[in-house]
């Protein structure tokens, strides 16, 4: 397994329609595991969630998160971001078409006011297995 890799070594990985896992913190400590899609702007992972849902509500009260991407095809790449969400609404519609068009080709039907942006930056961990 190769490890220390950087966003260069992975290749097209945070291009794909992947599936990502994103980690908040429930009020006793908890870890919460969410399946999520993505949008990678080159510096952070950017989703888009219900504005009531649980994991808005986590990063209200605590702002650490993390997400995960890996792909279960070799080479076996693989990215995990720790670090810092906030929630935002400024180009929150662009976004969600935009992860539409990325996961199911359509378009939406215009803005969603039940939803809210959810962006993570933090310290990046890469590997693979391609040796």
């Amino acid at each position: 397994m190769r490890t220390n890799l950087g966003l260069e070594d992975l290749g097209d990985l945070l291009q794909q329609p992947l599936v990502a896992t994103l980690a908040t913190y429930r009020r006793v400590g908890d870890v919460l595991l969410s399946p999520v899609w993505f949008e990678w702007d080159g510096t952070a992972f950017n989703m888009v969630i219900g504005r009531d849902d649980i994991k808005a509500q986590h990063i209200a009260r605590d702002s650490r998160a993390s997400v995960a991407v890996y792909e279960n095809v070799m080479p076996l790449r693989g990215l995990e971001l720790r670090g810092r969400a906030t929630l935002f609404e400024k180009g929150l519609h662009e976004l969600r078409a935009r992860i539409w068009q990325r996961y199911i080709h359509s378009d939406p039907e215009g803005p969603d006011e039940t939803e809210i942006g959810l962006r993570v930056e933090g310290e990046l961990r890469a590997w693979d297995f391609a040796d």
